[in-house]
């Protein structure tokens, strides 16, 4: 038995720049977008005007989008801001800041790197934003973009009308294949009473999250481990699973798009039908799982092969601003019951 539930409809939670679909500047993007089109090259002095000029040559360039920006204003500005030491939410209100030679050079030769390679924008820098906070990010990881940092914030806090689990009961935390290492530190600060175990099979992924949870002062409260799924935490119980696992499927891996070749092939290779990785956590999650916690998966495009591979499983589907059924819920009670698998789910 299949859910459905959103705040509203759809979570409703703002943050600038905070996940892989969010533009960063709204105000700047109307604008600016209404002169994409003029292939004319002004002369280049304020923010505004570097922005303007990015995201035209971007789009001229036909790039992909798909990294934390949407379109070519979004990732203009995303550019421009970090070549001016802005956070995103200061890009627009400063959109008439004249910009110094040095940081347009580098705005320019980042354009340029951007359409000569594909790379991500966030390679290039080194850095995206979830939920209006820098991670640093390289090759080693795959972007991060996850909905499940807005889930964190709004189904889980106070005043929400869909409470999964009040803040404070949340103890423990696993974090299943947590490259870069920015759900882990979004739990953390989502669940103040909390410890975190951020595994991941790459030793090179882990390197990164160490490196972010160092810079975010959480070695503390977030213990990174090496190992296939939940092997790195055997006979451990936690109240809350989170995990981004890899869910592109056969067909979605042959058709990837340049850009996203430049990140980790294991960070999205979910296997024939997307769900390799999902049917393992899934079915091992109860083990691990303590009583009253649960499990918080994104599966992107996949909800019709977990349905069919898990008919009776009382999933809890959560949209949020920019999703509709790409992440479930199911708490422990529910994957303790063996009728909630198939025959063929192993």
């Amino acid at each position: 038995m299949a859910r459905t539930a959103a705040r509203g409809g759809r979570s409703k939670v703002a943050a600038a720049s905070s996940n892989r679909k969010r533009p960063p500047e709204r105000a700047t993007a109307k604008a600016a977008n209404s002169a994409v089109a003029r292939t004319s090259t002004p002369e280049l002095e304020t923010i505004f005007d570097y922005v303007h000029h990015a995201a035209a040559r971007l789009e001229r360039a036909h790039v992909i989008f798909a990294h934390g920006t949407t379109d070519p204003v979004a990732e203009a500005a995303f550019l421009v801001g970090e070549a001016m030491h802005l956070h995103p939410d200061e890009v627009e209100p400063q959109a008439a800041r004249r910009v110094p030679k040095a940081a347009g050079q580098r705005i320019l030769g980042w354009i340029e790197q951007r359409i000569a390679t594909r790379k991500p924008a966030a390679y290039l820098v080194n850095r995206m934003y979830m939920r209006g906070l820098p991670f640093y990010v390289d090759e080693r990881v795959i972007v991060p973009r996850s909905f499940i940092g807005e889930i964190l914030d709004s189904h889980f806090g106070d005043d929400d009308v869909l409470r999964l689990r009040h803040p404070a009961t949340v103890t423990r935390v696993l974090d299943l294949c947590t490259g870069s290492g920015c759900l882990a530190i979004l739990a953390a600060r989502a669940f103040p009473n909390a410890t975190v175990d951020a595994t991941d099979l790459s030793a090179d992924a882990l390197a990164v999250a160490a490196r972010n949870v160092r810079e975010h002062g959480l070695d503390d409260r977030i213990h990174v481990a090496q190992g296939d799924l939940f092997t790195a935490v055997s006979g451990k119980r936690y109240d809350l699973i989170i995990s981004n696992p890899p869910y592109v499927d056969a067909k979605g891996m042959a058709g990837l798009p340049h850009e996203c070749l430049a990140e980790p092939r294991m960070a999205f290779d979910g296997g024939a039908d997307g769900i390799d990785l999902v049917r393992q956590i899934i079915d091992g999650a109860n083990t691990h799982l303590a009583p009253g916690g649960g499990l918080l998966c994104e599966v992107g495009r996949c909800k019709p092969a977990i349905e069919k591979a898990y008919p009776r499983a009382d999933l809890l589907w959560l949209d949020t601003e920019e999703s509709e059924g790409e992440v479930f819920w199911i708490e422990a009670a529910r994957l303790a019951d063996r009728s909630a698998h198939s025959a063929g789910a192993a």
